[in-house]
């Protein structure tokens, strides 16, 4: 996935300003593609000088409201059907597990008694996230919602692993 994606995919449920989209972003898609603003900003640029999004508004300070264009959904509608998705075979939390031999045993199930805690409370964070967000029934919300069940499906996973592991230590 590609931050031009994830805007252009949010532009195709609404026009959006930059900061509004930053504020979707942050509740939406910041726990599966972090952004920084700037970054934000110069992809908005990218898409406009590209056609694939266009100024539809104007309004005091420099606020630009964008709107999706017919090229920018041909290029939606392109990634999600006819690109493959990246699968990221590199796991730096499961690289360590593997070398943790190294280490002396309490540091070893340390380590692991950490990632379940980390696990625990990325869990609690989505579940707050959750509870924090007016669900709509439009097809953001009904996506967002399934993102965000796998999300909390894979803390719980990589939780309840981490405290099978640090029991087959000791």
């Amino acid at each position: 996935m590609s931050l031009r994606h994830a805007l252009l995919g949010l532009l195709s449920e609404r026009p959006a300003s930059g900061y509004d989209l930053l504020k979707r972003f942050e509740t939406s898609l910041a726990n599966v593609w972090p952004a920084t603003q700037s970054q934000m900003y110069g992809e908005l640029t990218k898409l406009a000088a590209a056609g694939l999004i266009s100024v539809s508004a104007e309004g005091p300070r420099g606020r630009k409201e964008y709107t999706l264009t017919d090229e920018g959904l041909a290029e939606l509608r392109h990634w999600l059907t006819e690109t493959k998705p990246q699968r990221n075979t590199r796991s730096d939390i499961l690289l360590r597990v593997f070398f943790l031999g190294v280490l002396p045993p309490e540091q070893a199930s340390a380590y692991l008694t950490g990632l379940m805690e980390l696990s625990e409370q990325e869990y609690e964070d989505l579940r707050a996230l959750e509870q924090s967000i007016d669900w709509g029934e439009d097809t953001l919300s009904v996506h967002g919602r399934i993102a965000l069940e796998y999300g909390l499906r894979f803390n719980a996973m990589r939780r309840d692993w981490a405290r099978w592991a640090a029991a087959q230590l000791g």
